[in-house]
């Protein structure tokens, strides 16, 4: 993406100080607005896990309730605890997974920006 330098409304071109000054505070937007969208990505996952995980709690006291003998209490308890450890775990690693795919995203527009930032800087030497 290479811009080039707009003639002010005084007729002159841009100064290269402003005009990189320009590009440097729109890849830092772009930045910013990625971060928000990463943040908002692990948000909706963290929701949408909570959600599920009171629902399950929820379910745990209506079948405690609902259980006659100690031991049905102790077995739908035991079996509570077996499912939210591996819901956690299966969880962890859904997380992991964004996060490396975010931090992969994140990378491929650094190297954008810089490569554009360096194509500018060579035609404009060129030129």
């Amino acid at each position: 993406m290479q811009t080039h330098p707009q003639p002010s409304q005084f007729g002159m071109q841009l100064l290269p100080m402003v005009e990189n000054g320009q590009k440097v505070v729109l890849a830092a937007a772009s930045l910013q607005a990625h971060a928000f969208k990463v943040m908002m990505r692990y948000h909706i996952e963290t929701l949408g896990f909570l959600k599920h995980r009171y629902e399950q709690d929820v379910k745990l006291a209506g079948d405690l309730i609902d259980g006659a003998e100690f031991n049905d209490a102790f077995d739908i308890f035991t079996t509570f605890l077996q499912n939210a450890t591996l819901e956690y775990t299966t969880e962890a690693g859904k997380v992991a997974g964004l996060t490396s795919k975010l931090a992969s995203e994140t990378a491929k527009r650094v190297r954008k920006e810089a490569r554009t930032a360096i194509e500018d800087a060579a035609a404009k030497t060129v030129a």
